[in-house]
């Protein structure tokens, strides 16, 4: 029979809108590339500091304006007090919490979002990626406040991408190679390898064929002979 045939693998991603789409996809593993699950903890732990940041003072106003509030009021002793401003301070951190959260992590979202899709379309990671990303961001969230709020949205943002963006960056280089380096180092290695199996299969294949033939020639000059 024939040799069954192996496809060659395919390189690493070369165009900017490759590497995007790769972005979102999941490796043999079944696992997401780790820019995509930094989006992800970046949003969890935005959210987060968002509820604490939006709920603490909330807690603690709620819970004030309550004892200031309760003065002539009767309580069965002094627990049911406290537990009453408890609940009433609980009551503010989830409502006042909840609000920050989700507006703390969706900007962090889309900011890294972007930035992200730039490095990566632009396959280099600069302070521009960061500063752009903010902008859009910070834009977008004041675009309902007008012509006015976009153009605050838009510096706003820009102030707050560039710091954020050179921390990073520095974070990444103290560990040697930024996050753009790091994946384009990781699919150089796994493209290699995956060409050191192919042709390693290749040969055994190549080997079985020639070693299949070698066999056919001989059972024809066998037969030969005894014809």
């Amino acid at each position: 029979g024939a040799p069954p045939q192996f496809g060659r693998p395919a390189p690493p991603p070369q165009t900017g809108w490759e590497r995007l789409s790769e972005l979102w996809r999941r490796d043999e593993r079944q696992r997401y590339p780790e820019e995509t699950v930094n989006i992800f903890k970046s949003a969890f732990t935005g959210g987060v500091v968002g509820w604490v940041y939006g709920g603490l003072p909330a807690f603690r106003q709620a819970r004030k304006a309550f004892i200031e509030g309760s003065q002539g009021e009767l309580f069965q002793n002094r627990a049911d007090a406290v537990q009453s401003a408890h609940r009433a301070g609980l009551r503010s951190f989830i409502r006042y919490g909840w609000r920050w959260s989700w507006r703390v992590a969706a900007f962090v979202t889309i900011f890294n979002t972007v930035s992200t899709g730039l490095s990566v379309y632009r396959n280099k990671t600069t302070i521009s990626n960061f500063a752009s990303a903010g902008a859009f961001t910070g834009a977008l969230f004041r675009m309902h406040l007008g012509l006015q709020g976009l153009a605050g949205g838009f510096v706003f943002g820009t102030v707050f991408g560039i710091p954020a963006g050179g921390l990073l960056m520095i974070l990444q280089k103290l560990t040697g190679e930024t996050l753009q380096e790091k994946r384009n180092r990781e699919r150089r290695e796994l493209y290699e390898q995956k060409l050191a199996e192919w042709q390693s299969r290749l040969n055994v294949t190549e080997d079985l064929g020639q070693m299949e033939s070698n066999t056919q020639e001989e059972l024809e000059m066998e037969t030969a002979r005894e014809s």
